[in-house]
C-alpha cells in the first residue's frame, strides 16, 4: 500500500484524516508521511523508505524504536492479561520507581499528559479553595477546556478561548502571563492573589519550540506563587526523566508536578505526584473525584518500569547530551555556511532550530520565526531522510539509539536544506 494510498483512506475515516492534528503536516505545506514501524533512531513509512527520527513520540522515546528489554516486558505483561480494572503489582513496582526517582510522597497514575495536568489543576482549586489558573503564552499543558486559551488585552490578561467549543466563563479563568517575565507573574499577584490557586509552567517551555528559561523567572516561579498562598504545577510531560533521571530539578518548590508517557517508555500514560497533604485531597481519600479503568495499565506499568531500570544509573544522559552537543554544533556550522537567518536552542538532548537570528527569550519573539523558510527546510530534510517535527514550534529530540553517524547525515542534509531554503 503506498503512503498516498494510506492518507487517502485515513481521510475518509478521520476529521482531517488524522488523530492528532500536528500529523497532518499543515503547518508544514506537506502530506503526511504514515509510518510502519520503527527501530532504534529509524522510522520506515509504508513504502519502506527508512529516516532518522527526531519526534520520538514528541519525547519519550529515550531510548529509540522498540528497545529489546522494552519489548520483551511488554510481552510478558500481554500474555498475563491486558487490563485487569483492578489494582496490580505492576503499578506498584512503577509507582516506587516514580517516587525514588522524583521525591514525590504521592503519585496518581492516569492515562495521559491532559489527564494529569487537568487533575492536578482540580486538586489546586480544591486545595486553595481559588478559581484562577496562571499559565504561560505558548505554554502548552494538554487538551483541557480551560487550558486551550490564548493571552487576553489588558491590565488583566484573563485568557480568551483558543478553541471553539470553549465557553469564554471557563476561559476567563485562566490568565496568560508571558513566559521568561518575572516582572509579570509578580504583577499578577499584587492584584490577583486572593483569587488565584496556582500557576502551571513548563520548566523548560518545549511547545513554542525549546525556550530555554531564565535564572530570574525561575526564581520567581519558585517563591512568588508560593508566598500568596498559591501552588506551583511543574509540567514535566517533556522535561520529566529526559535531561536527567527524575525531575529536572528547575522547579523544586513545586507543589504538584505531572509526567507523560515517558515513564510508560511511549506508551499511553500520565502521572500526577506531589505532597500527601495535597495529593490525599484526591477521592477516595478525600473530595477530589478522579478516575480512569485504563489507569495503570499492566502492559504500561511493565514498559515504564523496563525503561526506568534502563535510565536508573545516569549513564544514558551523559550519552544523550554529547549526541545533542554534536547535533547543535553541526547545525550551528550548516546555518553559518548556509548564511541564513537561524539560530539553535538546545538543552541535553532536546533541540529546536528557529528560523530568527537570536534565541527567542519568550513566544512572542518564537513567533517571529519565519515559518515558510522552516516548511521548506522540513521539505528538504524530509526527501534526504530525516523526519522532523511538522512545526516550528516543536521540539527535536535525540535518543540513545542515535550514533555519531546518524548526526553526521543530519547535518549534511541540513547543509543542504538549509541552502535551499536561504535561495528561496
Amino acid at each position: 500500500m503506498s503512503n498516498q494510498d494510506v492518507v487517502s483512506e485515513a481521510r475518509t475515516l478521520f476529521p482531517g484524516g488524522v488523530n492528532s492534528p500536528v500529523r497532518s503536516f499543515r503547518s508544514v505545506g506537506g502530506n503526511p508521511v504514515p509510518i510502519a514501524r520503527g527501530q532504534g533512531p529509524f522510522v520506515f513509512d509504508t513504502e519502506g523508505t527508512r529516516y532518522i527520527d527526531y519526534i520520538g513520540a514528541f519525547g519519550p522515546l529515550i531510548l529509540g524504536h522498540a528497545p529489546s528489554p522494552v519489548v520483551e516486558a511488554i510481552c510478558v505483561a500481554a500474555g498475563e492479561g491486558t487490563a485487569f480494572g483492578a489494582l496490580t503489582p505492576g503499578e506498584i513496582e512503577l509507582g516506587k520507581r516514580v517516587i525514588a526517582a522524583t521525591g514525590m510522597e504521592r503519585v496518581r497514575f492516569v492515562n495521559s499528559g491532559t489527564e494529569a495536568t487537568m487533575t492536578a489543576i482540580r486538586l489546586a482549586r480544591a486545595a486553595t479553595n481559588r478559581p484562577v489558573l496562571v499559565k504561560f503564552d505558548g505554554g502548552y499543558h494538554g487538551h483541557s477546556d480551560g487550558l486551550l486559551v490564548k493571552a487576553g488585552n489588558g491590565v488583566a490578561p484573563l485568557g480568551l478561548s483558543d478553541s471553539a467549543g470553549v465557553p469564554e466563563q471557563i476561559a476567563a479563568l485562566t490568565a496568560v502571563l508571558p513566559y521568561n517575565d518575572p516582572a509579570a507573574l509578580a504583577a499578577w499577584f499584587e492584584r490577583h492573589a486572593s483569587e488565584t490557586a496556582a500557576v502551571i509552567v513548563e520548566p523548560v517551555a518545549g511547545n513554542m519550540g525549546l525556550v530555554e528559561p531564565t535564572d530570574a523567572f525561575l526564581e520567581a516561579l519558585n517563591t512568588v506563587p508560593r508566598a500568596h498562598g498559591a501552588l506551583l504545577i511543574a509540567d514535566e510531560v517533556i522535561t520529566g526523566f529526559r535531561f536527567r533521571y527524575g525531575l529536572s530539578g528547575l522547579l523544586p518548590n513545586a507543589d504538584l508536578a505531572c509526567l507523560g508517557k515517558v515513564i510508560g517508555a511511549g506508551l499511553p500514560v500520565g502521572a500526577l505526584g506531589g505532597r500527601a497533604a495535597v495529593m490525599d485531597l484526591l477521592a477516595p481519600l478525600g473530595p477530589v473525584y478522579q478516575a480512569g479503568t485504563l489507569s495503570g495499565n499492566p502492559l504500561v506499568t511493565a514498559a515504564g518500569a523496563a525503561m526506568l531500570d534502563l535510565l536508573a544509573s545516569g549513564a544514558v544522559y551523559t550519552r544523550l547530551d554529547e549526541l545533542g552537543r554534536h547535533l547543535e554544533t553541526g547545525l550551528t556550522a550548516a546555518i553559518r555556511r548556509a548564511e541564513i537567518r537561524a539560530s539553535v536552542v538546545r538543552r541535553g538532548s532536546a533541540l529546536t532550530l528557529f528560523f530568527r537570528p537570536e534565541a527567542p527569550h519568550d513566544y512572542a519573539e518564537a513567533r517571529e520565526s519565519d515559518t515558510g523558510a522552516f516548511s521548506r527546510f522540513h521539505a528538504g530534510m524530509l526527501k534526504r531522510g530525516v523526519l522532523l517535527p511538522p512545526s516550528q514550534f516543536e521540539t527535536w529530540f535525540v535518543s540513545a539509539a542515535h550514533t555519531e553517524s546518524e548526526i553526521d547525515a543530519t547535518v549534511r542534509a541540513a547543509h543542504e536544506a538549509l541552502r535551499e531554503a536561504a535561495s528561496a
